[in-house]
């Protein structure tokens, strides 16, 4: 009977130096009704942005989302974040009382055209983090349902990008010690739906025994000139906010050859004195002088705006991509049944 306690001992060690270092996240695992529940919400109010709270399991690198719940939209006059709390405690409650998992994984949130890259999800996500160790946003677009596509991405921050944004330092040179670029700060989960077997087995039951006689003809409308004009709209817009973004590094590194002339003039007029009193047999005064305006050294503008900028203009350049392949193909099948 002595044996068993150190073994026991052991594996209990093991274990608790495996939950201390949790496996990277993997996939996220949502379920089909959390799906639906997340569609409906977001094109209820749509075009109008929406967001509601993640409930599921951490469970080693997979991390399952089992339910939802939306967030109620609010006034601008009314007191945000009181009633928003309570509303999420009153939920979780309640969904405790019936037995259903309250474990707050992360949120969801819709978005216009694939614009989600703010400075504001960038604080949520690291409010989230103070809490939850490993979280995701959810991001749902239903501008992209009318194009035949399930525009749903689980994203989280990148460890590295977080690093850096808790001390508030995007630097050039902190960024090339951390190697960061501004395709690093997302990092982009793979998504796995999933369903009971009950669900299965129902809609197994739902499936017809003919088949489909009635054609989708919506999907061989040859104008997207809508959804693409907006597209162009939007990235022509953030180009124009990157050309501000340019000018203000513009601005400050004249502002900084400026200052490093000012300095070479004052330490040449400051050796030259030194010369005069040296040759007067006088103690020569220091070269550097940190009380002196011109030493004072300028910060260096952040350069988070451009990365969430460049990062958003790359994100409306692939849609822009993606629909017109999908036009040309469409266009191509059209030239070749007009010439059958």
């Amino acid at each position: 009977m002595a044996n068993p306690t150190p073994t026991m001992a052991r594996s209990f060690l093991q274990v608790a130096a495996t939950e201390e270092v949790a496996p990277p996240l993997r996939v996220v695992q949502i379920e089909g009704l959390v799906v639906l529940k997340i569609i409906k919400h977001c094109k209820e109010f749509s075009p109008s942005l929406v967001t509601g709270q993640l409930l599921g399991l951490d469970v080693g690198s997979v991390l399952e989302i089992t339910n939802c719940f939306p967030f109620p939209i609010r006034e601008e006059d009314e007191e945000i974040e009181a009633d928003g709390a309570n509303y999420q405690l009153e939920m979780m409650r309640c969904l405790r009382e019936v037995n259903v998992d309250n474990n707050t994984v992360g949120w969801y949130q819709s978005m216009l055209f694939g614009c989600f890259q703010t400075v504001e999800l960038i604080e949520t996500f690291m409010n989230y983090q103070e809490n939850i160790k490993r979280c995701v946003c959810i991001i749902y677009d239903p501008s992209r349902a009318n194009q035949g596509a399930l525009a749903l991405k689980a994203l989280k921050l990148s460890d590295s990008f977080m690093d850096l944004y808790r001390n508030n330092n995007f630097t050039g040179e902190k960024l090339r010690e951390k190697n960061l670029s501004w395709v690093d700060i997302f990092e982009e989960i793979p998504i796995k739906v999933s369903n009971s077997a009950l669900i299965s087995a129902f809609m197994t039951g739902l499936e017809a025994d003919t088949p489909v006689t009635q054609c989708d003809y919506d999907r061989l409308q040859l104008s997207t000139s809508p959804y693409l004009e907006r597209n162009v709209e939007f990235l022509i817009e953030c180009m124009d906010d990157l050309s501000i973004e340019q000018q203000k590094f513009q601005y400050h590194y004249r502002n900084l050859s400026r200052q490093q002339a000012q300095q070479q003039a004052w330490l040449q007029k400051r050796r030259s004195e030194n010369m005069t009193r040296k040759a007067a047999g006088e103690e020569p005064l220091p070269e550097e002088d940190p009380s002196n305006p011109i030493f004072k050294p300028i910060p260096e503008p952040s350069r988070l705006g451009s990365f969430l900028i460049t990062n958003q203009m790359a994100n409306y350049c692939n849609q822009i991509n993606g629909v017109s392949g999908q036009s040309f193909s469409r266009l191509y099948l059209m030239k070749a049944l007009h010439k059958d």
